[in-house]
């Protein structure tokens, strides 16, 4: 497998979801999100999950927007507050309601330990990508080959040095956040110590 094995959602709410995700992310936090995409898709696809490539490639858009500042509750956890902005995006986008349910549960079951694939495989596979990209858990899902040419096509930036003060800062403002309980269970040294960092060319 290579990367432009995976297909790429490219109808007009696949192309909608990119472009609200670029207005409002940095460009090392929409790489990730599109790396998200890219892993959570292969690996259904290597293992044979059946997925909806819109949903995730949707929820992977926005998974993290809640993490931004136009869009950061001081009340809700920052997945809940993405899963709120994918639920009125899928409404823009003509979505029934329960399509727009399932992409709020992808987005807040993302943050899970571990979600059931019969039951939400979008959300198990979005849970898998989103744990390799940031803390490098399981590389070995992935091919080293298609993991270099993934990191090399879709450059990591600054990833690690802007997405942990992220946490940090949800952290400190709702202590009972699953953010929370990532600072608290060593997220930073898992950050640091993720092997696609040092696949990256920017990071050589």
């Amino acid at each position: 497998m290579n990367l432009d094995d995976v297909p790429q959602p490219e109808n007009s709410t696949a192309r909608a979801a990119l472009e609200i995700a670029t207005a409002f992310c940095s460009p090392a936090l929409i790489n990730h999100c599109l790396r998200s995409y890219v892993w959570g898709a292969s690996y259904g696809m290597r293992h044979g999950i059946g997925f909806d490539a819109e949903l995730l490639y949707v929820s992977a858009m926005l998974h993290d927007i809640g993490l931004v500042k136009e869009f950061d509750s001081h009340t809700v956890p920052f997945e809940e507050a993405g899963g709120h902005v994918a639920w009125v995006f899928g409404a823009g986008a003509g979505w029934p309601v329960e399509r727009r349910v399932r992409a709020a549960e992808v987005i807040v079951r993302h943050m899970w330990d571990e979600v059931d694939v019969t039951v939400d495989p979008e959300g198990h596979l979005l849970g898998i990508a989103t744990g390799l990209d940031i803390s490098g858990r399981d590389p070995d899902r992935w091919p080293a080959d298609f993991r270099a040419e993934v990191v090399r096509r879709i450059p990591r930036l600054t990833l690690g040095e802007e997405f942990l003060p992220c946490f940090e800062d949800q952290a400190r403002r709702k202590p009972t956040s699953s953010a929370a309980a990532a600072v608290e269970s060593g997220i930073a040294a898992r950050i640091a110590a993720n092997v696609l960092d040092r696949a990256s060319p920017d990071q050589r």
